[in-house]
C-alpha cells in the first residue's frame, strides 16, 4: 500500500474547501476587514488553496506530487478573480470600456477611513487592446498586478470551435526540429534563427541586480529597483512570447499538419546547456503552437524524440554522431543532409506512421518528397543548400 503524507492541521483537519467556505460568515464577524472583500474573491482564493493542498497531498497519475504550499507574504499575492462576468448575480460587469463592480457605498466606512473603501472597486476604466469577438460569452475576470501596472484578464467562451481538418483532406505537412544552433528547422529545409532573448539582456539584468544588493531592504529605493528588475524580466517574457506567436502563425498559415517532438525539457535542463535550453523555452513554444493550431483547425502531432538525429531519413540506418557534427552523412545510402533537417524529416515520418496506426487513410500525397532524393556523392546540390531558406513569419 502506498503511504500518504499526514494531513496538514491548517487545511485537512479543517474539512477542506467546503467547510472553509461555510465558515466565511463567521470569519467576517471575527475579522471585520473581511467584510470589505467580495465574497467571490474569497471563495476563489479558497479554491486556489484547496488545489494547492491536493497537489501536495494526492499524487498524480505518474505518482508525483507538487511542492508544499507556502504562505504568501504581504505583496506576493498579485491577482484575484471573479467567477462570473455580465451575469445578473455577478459582482463584476464589463460594458466594453469599463469594469463595473458593486458600489463602494454598500460597505460602511470606518471612522479611521473617511474615504470610500478601496476594496470595493467601483468603476474601473480599461484600455481595451482589442474588442471582444462576436459570439463569445465572458465567463471569468481576473485583476493581475504586473511590473508596469494592473491588467484585467477576461476569459471568454466560444461554443463554435473549429474541428481539426480530416486526415483525407490534409495536403501540406511539415516536421519541425527545435534546437539551439537554429531555433527551428523544418523538413523542407526552412530555418528560424534562434533569438537568445535572455542572453542578450543578462548583462543589463546583472547590473541592476548588483544595484539592488547595495540598497536597504524594504526601503523606497529598494522597491523601485525591484520594479526595474521586474520590468526587465517582463520585457524578456514579452519578446519571447511575441516571437513564438509569429512563428506559430507562420507555420499554421502554410501547413495542415505539423509534427513535433514530445521532449522531456525538465530532463534536458539538467545538462550543461541548461541556460540555453531554458532561454529557448521549447515547451512554451509548443504550447503556443498547439493553441494557435486549435483555432485554425490544424493538427499538431507529437512523436517520440528518441534517435531522430541519429537515424537516416532515407534508409533508416543508425548513424551515430556527436552534437558538434552538424551534417548527416549516411555510409549506407550516401545521403548527405543537414543534421537538423534530417531529424525534422524523421519526425514527420514518425507522425505519419503514428497516424497510420489510428486507421486506414490515404497518405500517398504526403510521400511526394519523403524520403528525400539522395544527392550525388560529391555532396553538392544543384539547387543550392536548403539551409539558405528561411521561414516567413
Amino acid at each position: 500500500m502506498k503511504s500518504h503524507p499526514p494531513i496538514s492541521p491548517h487545511w485537512g483537519d479543517s474539512g477542506g474547501y467546503y467547510t472553509q467556505q461555510a465558515a466565511l460568515k463567521e470569519t467576517k464577524v471575527l475579522f471585520p476587514d473581511y467584510k470589505e472583500i467580495y465574497s467571490e474573491v474569497q471563495q476563489i482564493n479558497l479554491q486556489r488553496l484547496d488545489k494547492a493542498w491536493k497537489r501536495w497531498l494526492v499524487p498524480d497519475k505518474t505518482g508525483k506530487r507538487g511542492g508544499r504550499p507556502k504562505f504568501k507574504k504581504k505583496g506576493e499575492l498579485r491577482s484575484f478573480g471573479f467567477s462570473r462576468v455580465n451575469h445578473p448575480k455577478a459582482t463584476i460587469k464589463f460594458d466594453g470600456k469599463n469594469l463595473v463592480t458593486e458600489s463602494s457605498g454598500t460597505v460602511p466606512r470606518r471612522e479611521t477611513c473617511p474615504e470610500p473603501s478601496a476594496s470595493r472597486l467601483g468603476i474601473i476604466p480599461v484600455v481595451v487592446h482589442r474588442p471582444i469577438p462576436e459570439g463569445f460569452e465572458l465567463k471569468i475576470a481576473s485583476i493581475v498586478k504586473k511590473a508596469d501596472g494592473y491588467y484585467a484578464c477576461l476569459t471568454a467562451e466560444d461554443k463554435v470551435v473549429p474541428e481539426p481538418l480530416p486526415l483525407d483532406r490534409v495536403k501540406s505537412v511539415v516536421g519541425i526540429d527545435v534546437g539551439l544552433k537554429e531555433f527551428l528547422t523544418t523538413s523542407k529545409g526552412e530555418i528560424v534563427p534562434v533569438q537568445q532573448v535572455y542572453r542578450q539582456a543578462q548583462n543589463h539584468l546583472a547590473r541592476q541586480q548588483r544595484k539592488l544588493k547595495n540598497k536597504k531592504k524594504r526601503s523606497k529605493n529598494y522597491q523601485k529597483q525591484q520594479n526595474k528588475i521586474a520590468r526587465i524580466h517582463q520585457k524578456i517574457q514579452r519578446q519571447r512570447k511575441d516571437f513564438y506567436y509569429k512563428v506559430a502563425n507562420g507555420l499554421t498559415r502554410f501547413y495542415d499538419l505539423i509534427a513535433v517532438e514530445n521532449l522531456n525539457i525538465k530532463g534536458l535542463a539538467r545538462t550543461r546547456l541548461a541556460k540555453s535550453i531554458l532561454d529557448a523555452a521549447w515547451g512554451q513554444f509548443i504550447a503556443i503552437l498547439e493553441a494557435v493550431a486549435v483555432k485554425c483547425g490544424v493538427r499538431v502531432v507529437k512523436v517520440n524524440p528518441y534517435s531522430t538525429s541519429q537515424d537516416c531519413s532515407n534508409c533508416g540506418a543508425k548513424v551515430s554522431k556527436s552534437l558538434s557534427i552538424r551534417t548527416h552523412e549516411c555510409p549506407k545510402c550516401g545521403l548527405i543532409l543537414d543534421r537538423d533537417e534530417n531529424a525534422a524529416i524523421n519526425i514527420l515520418n514518425r507522425a505519419i506512421e503514428q497516424l497510420k496506426g489510428g486507421g486506414s487513410h490515404r497518405f500517398c500525397l504526403w510521400r511526394l518528397r519523403y524520403p528525400p532524393t539522395v544527392p550525388p556523392k560529391g555532396g553538392g546540390d544543384a539547387g543550392g543548400s536548403p539551409r539558405s531558406k528561411k521561414l516567413q513569419t
